[in-house]
């Protein structure tokens, strides 16, 4: 390779691992697995070293890959937070040791000893304690510069708040989520249809981060300590023996720490943790290498971005051939059908694997997949299995074509897939596979508002088979609820009334209960005014409805498909004979000084809910708008109004306070 090959190739280089980090570090969306980045940063290190000259310190091989989130205050370490040197064979790590004793004679040091941990796989954290109290916590940043996470990591129930001794103390460590937590993480996001992490470290990432921190008390994040960055008032040789000393004061330290004399003993601790890797009860991505000697340590130094007295060796992914027998599908909670790999049983990783996710039908489509076929799976993040790519010189030609089913194989109804989605839905209302999900939605606050029928309610309903569908409702007895609580009479008397009460409400509630496809509560609102009835609409055709405000033709195409279902006729006629109201209760008002004009609500409103002012405007009609534009005609700010506000102003439009929202609305 030429100079000016070598030039374009490391630009290249450097700008997609920044791409990358970004992703990985910032965002928590890797979009490529850790071996395929660690691979990139390996060629750019080594043109690096063969071509010095176009060596940059804007280069991630000399700086760590992550920034500061906007929303956090800023950190200054005070010890850097630096990364690791990787290497990926015993070798490498041979050679480093080769390097370490030529450094240890120099300096008239005779006995060499090491330090093999596991290598978390997580976010790195920098735990600050004064006079023995928990006083800060922080993200490792860009190594210089972190964010102060203090008030997430308390919610960390392994990080004492209080040491045994009343020192100042520094200490670095991972938090992490256990594989388990992990698995059921993601599961219940399947099954709730969200965006699934991609593995254990991106979710402690994403969940350390959160500029809340009741969300991130809600996620399962753990914690090892590896390292004293910073003590007063002790002192100590080694770094094992730091590493037990930080025990004795609650800390919870990396568990697998193994002492070695010599780099014989390195190797086969490197080993040893390969072996007990699918063992371990958390992620790791490596194999740590340390001096034991602080002092050494101390002569060693550091370079910019790594210390010269310690490694990381990378295990590399392990893959296994095995054959895709079938391909099934499931059906969500939300209604999703996800095609599922069952495939020949086959030991991966320290566990037998059986059947995998392929996501959806383009995934199937971009690998060119078959029953029948011979595939490479891997772990990816060493969690979850995975299809890497189909051994196609292995095909005997009786591999069969698959096709995502067109009707809901649980109920039925039609399946459909929408332009922009990956995704196939059921669009069946009384799909088995989604009840639990069209039940929560039916009785929230936002649709038939039946209060105490929450999820805890409605899964014991299910359990005990006395709903079978939204209709069952309004058929349950006072007795049968009762059952679901001890001394549970009053309870019973509560949900009963609740019930009752909600069959009175506006046609519009109705219509957002029903969970039609891309028809929420506004979209409700505006079909109730112009339509009056539940028949009405159902009777409305395709141009009709286009020709409604607001509702455009993947709406109304979806309102029909909802309508012409066996599945909806029958669920609507048993609310009709259960007494629900199927029409409008609005008032026709004559009064439209809203008419034409846009609302942006902003900041916290004193006088009115959020949801009350929107009614005022719509009752008077105009239209509310979550998001300000130059159709916006005024923006409705209250307390704390943030970056709507400023961009309010940027173009012009008129800012209104509650009062003189109340003068335009004659209140």
């Amino acid at each position: 390779m030429n100079k000016k090959q070598a030039k374009e190739r490391i630009e290249e280089l450097r700008k997609k691992l920044e791409y990358y980090a970004v992703k990985y570090y910032d965002e928590d969306k890797p979009e490529i697995s850790d071996f395929e980045y660690d691979m990139l940063m390996v060629e750019l290190r080594n043109l690096e070293k063969d071509f010095p000259e176009y060596i940059s310190k804007n280069s991630l091989t000399q700086k760590v890959g992550g920034h500061v989130k906007e929303g956090f205050e800023k950190v200054t370490h005070e010890v850097p937070l630096q990364s690791l040197q990787d290497v990926f064979s015993l070798e490498e790590v041979e050679e480093f040791d080769e390097r370490i004793r030529k450094q240890a004679k120099e300096n008239n040091i005779e006995s060499l000893k090491y330090v093999v941990e596991t290598k978390i796989d997580g976010l790195s954290a920098a735990l600050e304690y004064k006079n023995g109290k928990f006083f800060r916590g922080a993200t490792r940043g860009n190594g210089l510069v972190g964010e102060d996470v203090t008030e997430n990591l308390k919610t960390v129930k392994t990080i004492p708040m209080e040491i045994k001794d009343k020192i100042d103390i520094t200490v670095r460590g991972e938090v992490f989520i256990s594989k388990k937590d992990f698995e059921e993480m993601n599961k219940e996001r399947e099954e709730n249809e969200e965006e699934l992490f991609a593995n254990a470290r991106n979710a402690a990432a994403g969940s350390l981060r959160q500029l809340d921190s009741r969300i991130t008390k809600k996620r399962p994040l753990d914690i090892y300590i590896f390292n004293v960055q910073k003590i007063e008032g002790k002192n100590f040789n080694s770094h094992f023996e730091e590493l037990e000393y930080l025990k004795t004061q609650g800390f919870n330290v990396n568990p697998v720490r193994i002492p070695c004399n010599n780099i014989e003993e390195v190797k086969e601790a490197i080993n040893k943790i390969g072996e007990m890797r699918e063992k371990l009860t958390y992620g790791i991505d490596g194999a740590v290498v340390k001096i034991d000697d602080l002092e050494f340590r101390e002569i060693l130094g550091s370079t910019v971005k790594v210390p010269r007295w310690a490694v990381a060796y990378k295990y590399p992914p392990e893959k296994k051939e095995t054959i895709l027998k079938d391909i099934v599908c499931q059906v969500g909670r939300t209604g999703v059908i996800t095609p599922m790999a069952i495939l020949e049983p086959v030991k991966l990783a320290g566990s037998t694997i059986s059947k995998t996710t392929l996501h959806n039908e383009d995934f199937i489509k971009e690998k060119e997949l078959k029953i029948g076929d011979t595939v490479v799976i891997q772990k990816a993040g060493d969690v979850i299995p995975e299809i890497v790519e189909v051994v196609k010189e292995k095909r005997k030609g009786n591999e069969k074509n698959f096709e995502m089913p067109r009707t809901c194989p649980v109920c039925g109804a039609i399946a459909v897939r929408e332009e922009g989605e990956a995704a196939i839905r059921c669009t069946g209302v009384e799909c088995p596979a989604k009840l639990f999900r069209n039940l929560v939605h039916f009785v929230s606050r936002e649709a038939m508002n039946i209060d105490g029928l929450g999820e805890n309610i409605i899964q014991q309903l299910l359990d005990k088979k006395l709903i079978t569908n939204i209709a069952d409702i309004y058929e349950l007895k006072f007795d049968d609820i009762a059952s679901l609580k001890k001394n549970g009479k009053k309870f019973a008397q509560n949900l009963v009334n609740a019930i009752e009460n909600s069959k009175k409400n506006d046609l519009y509630r109705l219509i957002t209960a029903l969970g039609i496809r891309h028809v929420g509560g506004k979209a409700s609102k505006i079909l109730a005014r112009k339509y009056k009835t539940l028949d009405n609409l159902a009777k409305a055709d395709l141009e009709e409805l286009q020709q409604t405000e607001d509702i455009g033709e993947i709406m109304a195409n979806s309102i029909i498909e909802f309508f012409t279902q066996e599945q909806t006729k029958d669920l609507i006629s048993r609310l009709k004979n259960a007494g629900v109201n199927m029409q409008s209760l609005e008032q026709e008002s004559t009064d439209n000084r809203f008419e034409g004009k846009t609302f942006v609500l902003t900041g916290s409103l004193s006088e009115f809910t959020r949801k009350e002012a929107e009614e005022i405007i719509e009752r008077y009609g105009g239209k509310t708008s979550n998001s300000v534009s130059k159709k916006t005609t005024y923006l409705l700010a209250g307390e704390d109004a943030g970056s709507k506000l400023t961009k309010a102003r940027e173009l012009g439009i008129t800012i209104i306070s509650e009062q003189e929202f109340k003068n335009l609305a004659g209140i």
